[in-house]
């Protein structure tokens, strides 16, 4: 399973997902926050992703991310975050072993309302967790940029987030507006599976494009009824 998760496809976003080893914590101070989105842009530079959206959970990270050329560029601005974060820990808590509970997972994603529900699912996730009762609260995801509450010069805005208005400060408002919308049944369910899985989110062409490149079936039913973004 592991080994699709490095097939990346240039120019189709991926929600990427990695964990601490059995959970454990990854972020244990601000500074070690700030480390990690250094390390994001970094590593954007050095190997040719946008970054769509994340979010840095106490134990788990969450990022959309789209290679701009073919071969290992994903699995690599990957492999580089998590090297320079866990050698970081390490020596600043003077502590041994692995950081991360290992490969990463994984999942494509189609353009359309695909796109912004993954972004919705990754931003919320502070929500869900319990550790804020609404997105902007939490300092350390891409939401705070998006609606215009914090500046990140590197962070790509995607296709989706883009075509909901026509200027920066409707498609904030017209973004902040949306996360708010009730959540179509099933959606976040489907994003879970989807990425546990290293399986494809999108409608049935989409997926059946990226089942025909990897050479590999994605056998899930698509949970709740459609929604549309707009």
């Amino acid at each position: 399973m592991a080994r699709f998760a490095r097939q990346a496809i240039a120019d189709i976003p991926y929600h990427v997902i990695n964990r601490g080893n059995n959970h454990q914590t990854i972020f244990f101070r601000i500074a070690d926050y700030q480390f990690f989105l250094d390390a994001l842009e970094s590593a954007k530079e050095k190997y040719l992703c946008k970054i769509y959206s994340f979010i840095l959970m106490p134990n788990h990270i969450h990022l959309l991310l789209e290679s701009v050329k073919e071969g290992g560029y994903l699995a690599n601005f990957m492999k580089y975050i998590s090297q320079r974060h866990g050698q970081y820990i390490n020596k600043r808590y003077n502590r041994t072993g692995t950081l991360w509970e290992g490969r990463f997972k994984s999942c494509p994603i189609s353009t359309d309302r695909y796109l912004l529900a993954c972004s919705r699912y990754i931003e919320m996730n502070c929500v869900r967790a319990g550790i804020v009762k609404s997105p902007e609260e939490y300092e350390f995801s891409s939401y705070r940029a998006k609606i215009g509450l914090k500046e990140l010069e590197w962070l790509d805005l995607d296709p989706m987030y883009l075509s909901l208005e026509d200027t920066p400060k409707e498609r904030q408002k017209r973004y902040h507006q949306w996360t708010r919308e009730s959540i179509p049944e099933g959606e976040w369910d489907t994003v879970r599976r989807t990425i546990q899985r290293n399986w494809a989110l999108g409608n049935d062409k989409f997926t059946r494009e990226i089942e025909n490149i990897l050479g590999r079936r994605f056998e899930i039913k698509k949970a709740g009824r459609k929604h549309k973004i707009g």
